[in-house]
Protein backbone atom coordinates (compact mmCIF):
# COMPACT_ATOMS: atom_id res chain seq x y z
CA UNK A 1 0.00 0.00 0.00
CA UNK A 2 1.30 3.21 -0.93
CA UNK A 3 1.85 6.06 2.08
CA UNK A 4 -0.94 8.83 2.59
CA UNK A 5 1.33 11.64 1.51
CA UNK A 6 1.19 9.56 -2.33
CA UNK A 7 -2.10 9.55 -2.04
CA UNK A 8 -2.62 13.28 -0.86
CA UNK A 9 -0.66 14.58 -3.78
CA UNK A 10 -2.17 12.39 -6.41
CA UNK A 11 -6.03 13.59 -5.63
CA UNK A 12 -5.14 16.94 -5.33
CA UNK A 13 -3.70 17.10 -8.49
CA UNK A 14 -6.50 14.88 -10.64
CA UNK A 15 -8.73 17.02 -8.75
CA UNK A 16 -7.18 19.84 -10.23
CA UNK A 17 -6.25 18.50 -13.37
CA UNK A 18 -9.68 17.87 -14.06
CA UNK A 19 -11.28 20.85 -12.63
CA UNK A 20 -8.98 23.18 -14.61
CA UNK A 21 -10.23 21.33 -17.42
CA UNK A 22 -13.80 21.60 -16.95
CA UNK A 23 -13.73 24.96 -15.84
CA UNK A 24 -11.51 26.01 -18.71
CA UNK A 25 -14.63 26.33 -21.13
CA UNK A 26 -15.80 29.30 -18.63
CA UNK A 27 -12.32 31.04 -18.45
CA UNK A 28 -11.61 29.87 -14.75
CA UNK A 29 -9.34 27.59 -12.99
CA UNK A 30 -9.58 25.98 -9.87
CA UNK A 31 -8.00 28.18 -7.54
CA UNK A 32 -9.83 31.20 -9.33
CA UNK A 33 -13.48 28.93 -8.83
CA UNK A 34 -12.22 28.83 -5.19
CA UNK A 35 -11.71 32.71 -5.10
CA UNK A 36 -15.29 33.33 -6.37
CA UNK A 37 -16.94 30.83 -3.66
CA UNK A 38 -15.63 32.56 -0.47
CA UNK A 39 -16.09 36.18 -2.43
CA UNK A 40 -19.73 34.06 -3.03
CA UNK A 41 -19.76 33.07 0.69
CA UNK A 42 -18.91 36.50 2.70
CA UNK A 43 -20.11 38.79 0.17
CA UNK A 44 -18.23 42.50 0.38
CA UNK A 45 -14.49 40.73 1.59
CA UNK A 46 -11.46 41.85 2.17
CA UNK A 47 -9.09 40.43 -0.56
CA UNK A 48 -6.81 39.84 2.81
CA UNK A 49 -9.49 37.80 3.90
CA UNK A 50 -9.72 35.77 0.82
CA UNK A 51 -5.81 35.12 0.73
CA UNK A 52 -5.87 33.64 4.44
CA UNK A 53 -8.75 31.82 3.44
CA UNK A 54 -7.48 30.03 0.55
CA UNK A 55 -3.72 30.00 1.94
CA UNK A 56 -3.71 26.05 2.41
CA UNK A 57 -4.86 25.92 -1.24
CA UNK A 58 -1.91 28.29 -3.27
CA UNK A 59 0.82 30.40 -2.66
CA UNK A 60 0.12 34.59 -2.54
CA UNK A 61 1.17 35.20 -6.39
CA UNK A 62 -1.52 32.51 -7.95
CA UNK A 63 -4.23 33.96 -5.30
CA UNK A 64 -3.58 36.90 -6.16
CA UNK A 65 -3.24 36.39 -10.17
CA UNK A 66 -6.71 34.26 -9.70
CA UNK A 67 -7.89 38.14 -8.03
CA UNK A 68 -6.94 39.63 -10.62
CA UNK A 69 -8.55 37.38 -13.49
CA UNK A 70 -11.88 37.00 -11.95
CA UNK A 71 -11.61 40.69 -11.81
CA UNK A 72 -10.96 41.30 -15.60
CA UNK A 73 -13.06 38.58 -16.61
CA UNK A 74 -15.81 40.95 -14.95
CA UNK A 75 -16.83 38.14 -12.42
CA UNK A 76 -16.03 40.19 -9.52
CA UNK A 77 -15.66 44.41 -8.97
CA UNK A 78 -14.20 46.01 -6.38
CA UNK A 79 -16.78 47.84 -3.98
CA UNK A 80 -14.44 49.88 -2.11
CA UNK A 81 -10.34 49.57 -2.54
CA UNK A 82 -8.41 46.15 -1.41
CA UNK A 83 -12.45 44.83 -1.11
CA UNK A 84 -14.08 42.21 -3.50
CA UNK A 85 -17.38 41.25 -4.30
CA UNK A 86 -19.63 39.19 -7.23
CA UNK A 87 -20.47 41.35 -10.28
CA UNK A 88 -24.26 40.62 -10.94
CA UNK A 89 -22.64 38.75 -14.50
CA UNK A 90 -20.52 36.75 -11.89
CA UNK A 91 -23.57 35.65 -9.84
CA UNK A 92 -25.26 34.73 -13.06
CA UNK A 93 -22.52 32.39 -14.12
CA UNK A 94 -21.66 30.82 -10.71
CA UNK A 95 -25.08 29.07 -11.09
CA UNK A 96 -24.34 27.99 -14.37
CA UNK A 97 -20.95 26.85 -12.90
CA UNK A 98 -22.18 25.36 -10.02
CA UNK A 99 -24.10 22.61 -11.96
CA UNK A 100 -20.98 21.49 -13.83
CA UNK A 101 -19.08 21.52 -10.19
CA UNK A 102 -21.98 19.29 -8.31
CA UNK A 103 -21.55 16.75 -11.56
CA UNK A 104 -17.67 16.44 -11.49
CA UNK A 105 -18.68 16.07 -7.26
CA UNK A 106 -20.78 13.34 -7.60
CA UNK A 107 -18.07 11.85 -10.09
CA UNK A 108 -15.28 12.16 -7.53
CA UNK A 109 -16.91 11.04 -4.98
CA UNK A 110 -18.55 7.73 -7.02
CA UNK A 111 -18.44 4.78 -4.53
CA UNK A 112 -18.09 6.71 -1.40
CA UNK A 113 -20.29 6.82 0.89
CA UNK A 114 -20.76 10.03 3.03
CA UNK A 115 -19.57 8.42 6.39
CA UNK A 116 -16.31 7.23 4.22
CA UNK A 117 -16.14 10.85 2.99
CA UNK A 118 -16.70 12.53 6.70
CA UNK A 119 -14.25 9.53 8.42
CA UNK A 120 -11.78 10.84 5.97
CA UNK A 121 -12.11 14.44 6.54
CA UNK A 122 -12.01 14.01 9.81
CA UNK A 123 -8.64 11.73 10.13
CA UNK A 124 -7.29 14.61 7.70
CA UNK A 125 -7.89 17.09 9.55
CA UNK A 126 -6.86 15.28 12.94
CA UNK A 127 -3.47 15.03 10.97
CA UNK A 128 -2.96 18.07 9.49
CA UNK A 129 -3.54 19.47 13.39
CA UNK A 130 -1.14 17.05 14.82
CA UNK A 131 1.31 18.33 13.06
CA UNK A 132 0.90 22.17 13.25
CA UNK A 133 0.80 22.07 17.18
CA UNK A 134 3.57 19.79 17.24
CA UNK A 135 6.85 21.04 18.40
CA UNK A 136 9.31 21.44 15.15
CA UNK A 137 12.07 18.23 15.69
CA UNK A 138 15.47 19.02 16.32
Amino acid sequence: MKPIGYWLNRTDQALTRYMNSMLAQFGLTRIAWQVLNVIEDVGDVPDAEVLATLAANADVPTLTAAIDAVLADGWATRPAPGRLALSSEGVAHLAVVAKRVDTFRDLSMSGITPDEYRTTVHVLERMSRNLETAAEPG
